[in-house]
């Protein structure tokens, strides 16, 4: 005989973040829209004769979306809701819903009822996400000048969306990352990089369900074309006083040199005349 208080092993085969697993509290799923879903209860042995009953809990009211039970011998099973269509499938061995092509939509609570005599009902809340967008990587400025240390301001940004977060990586290390709930404004996030080196920078787009990436090319967006990062950064490290000064010694010199030749032909000139 199956006993409903025997909840153990419950598992999920999909994308999901489960966060609790007892008979009365919320079993949490998360989701990736588009895919076909099983809500497992980790039942392996419904009573055959068992009622089996799935709501699903719409603006403070619950739907009935599954109504299974077997009457004279003959399993009948209904799935009244309209809204999930041809969506539904009810396995009676172990309660389990699969929901096919979900929906941002169809997120939600829904509650499994199985009567034997007595009520059994577990509940499971569904977060249903959409696939993160890649995100983007420009320039802050509008256009580059050849200093690197001044003008290099990597900005990236994505779409935001439900719980979208936006992050740069340095090799694998994060270092600064920002989310928002207010999904209708775009997500941005500076590489906050006075003089960015060699290293790997990536930035992360990532919901609790996907993750994209785009990856930093210094090269190409921090550096004028035709110009080297090498030839660049040697104008910036030589200071400007390692110019001045040989360039005011050349000067120095060529009017001593000037004074000196001057002084020289005059001197000849006097003893042509003697």
């Amino acid at each position: 005989m199956w006993d409903p208080l025997d909840f153990k092993g419950l598992k999920h085969d999909h994308i999901s973040g489960l966060l609790c697993s007892a008979g009365e509290e919320v079993v949490r799923l998360q989701e990736l829209e588009g895919n076909t879903v099983t809500i497992h209860t980790g039942l392996t042995g419904v009573q055959s004769d068992a009622h089996i009953l799935w709501f699903y809990r719409s603006e403070n009211a619950d739907i009935k979306i599954v109504n299974s039970l077997v009457f004279k011998g003959e399993t009948n099973t209904d799935y009244p809701s309209q809204r999930f269509r041809d969506r539904l499938q009810l396995n009676r061995t172990s309660g389990s819903l699969t929901i096919r092509n979900i929906s941002r939509e169809d997120s939600g609570v829904y509650k499994l009822h199985i009567i034997t005599g007595s009520i059994s009902v577990w509940s499971f809340s569904v977060d249903v996400y959409a696939p993160v967008s890649k995100p983007v990587i420009r320039h802050q400025a509008e256009k580059c000048s050849v200093s690197l240390r001044e003008s290099c301001s990597p900005l990236c940004s994505v779409e935001n969306g439900k719980d979208v977060s936006l992050s740069w990586y340095e090799e694998k290390e994060r270092i600064s990352s920002i989310s928002s709930s207010d999904s209708s404004e775009r997500l941005y996030l500076p590489l906050n990089k006075t003089n960015p080196d060699c290293s790997t920078y990536t930035c992360v787009a990532a919901n609790p369900v996907s993750t994209q990436t785009a990856q930093l090319d210094i090269t190409e967006l921090c550096y004028e074309p035709g110009r080297s990062p090498s030839l660049i950064l040697f104008s910036e490290e030589v200071p400007k006083s390692a110019v001045l000064i040989p360039a005011g010694l050349i000067v120095a010199l060529s009017v001593l040199f000037l004074l000196y030749w001057t002084k020289t032909c005059k001197q000849q000139g006097k003893k042509y005349i003697l």
